[in-house]
């Protein structure tokens, strides 16, 4: 900034604008944590109580592309998760619920889909 004359920092609050810095922070953006407000601004959903879904994807999920095959049939429900771990390659079937601290484990060499349903606080080895 020093290097523009007359420039200046602004500093926009989070209220404003959701970061998305990562396919991480992606995949929660485009769960139901967030809504849409009628003036076109995406926000945290009010039942999040401010705090947002800690998204930890596996590595191979680090460009868009990628993460948008595992999700097909759109992102699970994050709105009642405090943390979601994706490891190895997964899908998720329409309708999944994340609830609480979830984990979700593909050790084999096959994409293996995560089913319709609510998982909760629990790890999940498909």
């Amino acid at each position: 900034i020093e290097c523009f004359e007359g420039a200046t920092a602004l500093v926009i609050p989070r209220s404003r604008f959701a970061p998305v810095k990562t396919t991480n922070d992606l995949f929660a953006l485009r769960s139901d944590a967030y809504t849409l407000t009628k003036d076109f601004r995406i926000t945290l959903a009010e039942a999040r109580n401010g705090v947002p879904p800690d998204v930890k994807l596996d590595g191979r999920y680090k460009f868009t592309d990628a993460m948008e095959k595992m999700i097909p049939n759109g992102p699970p429900s994050l709105i009642g998760c405090k943390k979601i771990v994706v490891e190895g390659e997964v899908t998720f079937a329409k309708d999944v619920v994340i609830k609480g601290t979830v984990t979700i484990k593909n050790a084999g060499g096959a994409c293996k889909e995560v089913a319709s349903g609510t998982y909760e606080d629990k790890t999940v080895e498909l």
